[in-house]
């Protein structure tokens, strides 16, 4: 059975960054199903911290005091591919941290660096968990997280296609304001003192501006599967 082979390969550790509506999570997911891998969304960690904040009424502009609570809820992240799942203190919060609230304040959560070395620990304990290896995917793993990940890839595409992208997801949704929105956003994730976004020195680069998401799964899964055989 092509499976059983699969989990008897060496097991992978993949770092994916990237900003976002470059394909990321699309083919993070793909790729480690394909490849019988563990899945890490850790955007969906931070989402998951900022709704918990955004619900306990915390100040999402004082730094300070998301500092003195970033170490309180119980953030437990499922590694399925087919169906990863994230709950907080036993609540399942997987459709609650994509509304435009948490999306709006997640970068002024996440860039305190009490809650980067929360969030950090966690991915690392999931990582290293993860028998069969496994796919994680965010902003700063192939930097600071998983800084010896056996291979980095850094996605990106234009702010035009990822704006295309992004408002094709969320219905009804102008895609000049989407532009700008994630232009905002990278500024702000691109610019904060701790563990900015930013493509490791030894990552490989895939523009995926006019790739079709099979295309991009299929580069990344050749990627990774070079990798592999050559450990």
């Amino acid at each position: 059975m092509e499976n059983g082979a699969v989990r008897t390969a060496q097991p992978v550790i993949v770092a994916i960054d990237g900003p976002s509506g470059t394909g990321k999570s699309s083919t993070s997911k793909a790729v480690a199903a394909q490849l019988g891998l563990s899945y890490l969304d850790t955007g969906a960690q931070y989402r998951a911290l900022t709704w918990w904040m955004v619900t306990n009424g915390i100040d999402i502009d004082d730094p300070s005091a998301i500092a003195a609570v970033a170490g309180k809820p119980d953030i437990v992240s499922g590694t399925d591919p087919a169906g990863p799942t994230i709950t907080v203190d036993g609540v399942d919060v997987a459709g609650p941290i994509r509304t435009q609230e948490v999306t709006s304040k997640v970068s002024a959560v996440s860039a305190v660096p009490e809650v980067r070395a929360r969030i950090t620990e966690l991915q690392r304990s999931v990582a290293s968990a993860a028998e069969n290896g496994i796919v994680v995917e965010g902003r700063d793993i192939g930097t600071t997280v998983l800084p010896d990940a056996d291979l980095k890839i850094f996605l990106t595409a234009s702010p035009e296609a990822r704006a295309a992208r992004r408002s094709g997801e969320l219905k009804g949704v102008d895609i000049h304001t989407t532009r700008e929105a994630l232009i905002k956003r990278d500024a702000a994730d691109s610019s904060r003192k701790t563990s900015p976004l930013a493509k490791a020195d030894d990552a490989v680069e895939v523009d995926t501006t006019d790739l079709t998401l099979p295309q991009v799964i299929e580069c990344v899964v050749t990627l990774v599967e070079e990798k592999r055989a050559g450990k």
